[in-house]
């Protein structure tokens, strides 16, 4: 057992709190009951793997039962593969050994999205008279910058500006000098871990999350402590802020990346008393904040919502926030950003040097004139993203009635409860009709979510009616025991 086994743990009134109401209606076999609870958690990724659980005289006083209910709930979790113990350092959750195994990341699908009904990827086109108007000025816009040598470690300050310029107009009272264009918001995911954080530090996640953060993560050699989020509204999700103060005080991660806005993929949206928490907690505990805003300017209906960091944490570094054109715009433009302190922009530029001199600046120049129309461009994509998650709904309820799939206030995408865990096998069998799928343990750690797939809503609607006709035939085949290792795994956006 190494190490990581030992730093993640949850104390007894949390996982009171998670159990929830999970003791049998006839108030009998409260042993099995329980043991049932916990095997789901376990299996919906929202108790983590390599979790120590508490001991059996604690949690059996603070859930009001025997120690022995509680001794032969871990003897069954032990025999069915999902609890492991070691004499005299406690037990641990883990998965059965049976469980059908993940994928590893790879690389977009060569074939691209007009060879597959494209599942995976929750992107939206451009828009198409808005960018063709915003590249034609911006080509103009253009010859004011072919004197200099076009190196911008900070981004052009016309982008900064008008970044800037955006944020205070959502709330958050923001100068150029605070904003640091990047290549996309991976990476300014990637540059925040390459300047603060090193190999070996804990960097808390909510669990699900974003994949690619995940693989950032990973690949700077830190530790992703993740926290799970509890059922929420419309079956979307929501954060347990005592739990995730818990597991501040108890892991102590250099960095919190959280996903505030319609959190991919679940759709949660933190109201505006949890933002305020969350900035307080970082303050107070000294933990970096990095709040991923991608998805910030698509709620289905309504303004966008306020920035976190206006709520207390306008001027601070501890509080860091990512955002991109990708969503709202087109993801070919690859502009994304970070706004922060003043001086930890500094910092943040002078890291960057080693890696990356600067962005392309007419794509930076067409976001500038795309910025200046986002109001009309987003009210657009709203009106039609609303409609396009709605037929999506219908359409899953008429041909899957099992299903249970989220329905998110904003966002571009479905968090689906499967009813049972086979949605690494659904993605392989999909592929052999054409249908890319992104699996459930893609958005968490150890292969959890195997109940779970994302469902993006961005496909043409006659794309999405034949996908899902498609996929239909997928289900059906699962019976058959399809595998799904002889299939290419994507990477997801």
């Amino acid at each position: 057992m190494d190490r990581t086994d030992l730093e993640r743990r949850i104390g007894a009134r949390s996982f009171a709190r998670l159990l929830g109401d999970w003791r049998p209606p006839d108030g009998r076999g409260l042993a099995d009951g329980l043991a049932d609870r916990i095997r789901l958690l376990v299996l919906d990724g929202r108790l983590p793997l390599q979790t120590r659980v508490p001991a059996e005289r604690e949690l059996a006083g603070e859930l009001e039962v025997s120690r022995t209910t509680v001794a032969a709930t871990y003897d069954a979790l032990r025999d069915a593969g999902v609890l492991r113990s070691r004499r005299g350092a406690g037990s641990w959750t883990t998965l059965p050994t049976d469980r059908p195994g993940t994928a590893a990341a790879a690389p977009f699908s060569p074939h691209g999205d007009r060879a597959l009904f494209d599942l995976a990827h929750a992107a939206l086109p451009a828009p198409l008279d808005a960018m063709r108007a915003a590249t034609a000025a911006a080509v103009r816009d253009l010859d004011a910058h072919l004197g200099g040598h076009g190196y911008d470690l900070l981004g052009l300050p016309v982008l900064r500006a008008a970044i800037a310029d955006r944020f205070t107009a959502r709330g958050l009272p923001t100068t150029p000098d605070q904003v640091l264009v990047t290549a996309g918001a991976q990476n300014a995911i990637g540059l925040i871990l390459q300047t603060l954080a090193s190999a070996g530090d804990r960097v808390l996640v909510e669990h699900p999350t974003y994949p690619n953060a995940l693989d950032a993560i990973r690949i700077r050699g830190a530790r992703a402590v993740p926290v799970p989020m509890g059922p929420g509204p419309g079956g979307t999700g929501t954060w347990d802020l005592d739990l995730l103060t818990a597991a501040v005080r108890d892991a102590a991660p250099r960095l919190a990346y959280l996903i505030p806005d319609f959190q991919n993929p679940t759709g949660a949206l933190l109201d505006a008393a949890g933002r305020e928490r969350v900035v307080e907690l970082a303050r107070r505990t000294g933990t970096t904040l990095v709040t991923d805003e991608t998805l910030a300017e698509l709620p289905l209906h309504g303004p966008a919502p306020r920035p976190l960091a206006a709520h207390g944490g306008a001027d601070t570094p501890l509080v860091l926030t990512v955002g991109s054109a990708s969503k709202v715009f087109w993801g070919g433009l690859r502009i994304g950003w970070i706004r922060t302190s003043a001086p930890m922009i500094r910092r943040l530029a002078a890291a960057r040097a080693a890696t990356d001199l600067g962005g392309p600046v007419l794509e930076q120049l067409v976001t500038v004139r795309l910025t200046a129309d986002i109001d009309p461009i987003s009210t657009g994509r709203r009106a039609e993203l609303a409609a396009a998650r709605d037929h999506l709904l219908g359409r899953l309820s008429d041909t899957f009635p099992r299903w249970r799939p989220s329905r998110p206030d904003g966002g571009l995408s479905l968090w689906v409860d499967l009813g049972a865990p086979v949605s690494s096998r659904l993605v392989g069998a999909a592929r052999r009709h054409d249908v890319l799928l992104a699996a459930g343990p893609r958005f968490g750690l150890d292969g959890a979510f195997e109940r779970h797939l994302r469902l993006p809503y961005t496909l043409r609607r006659d794309r999405v009616d034949d996908a899902l006709e498609r996929l239909a035939a997928a289900w059906g085949e699962l019976d058959g025991g399809m595998a799904a290792g002889d299939t290419e795994p994507v990477a997801v956006a």
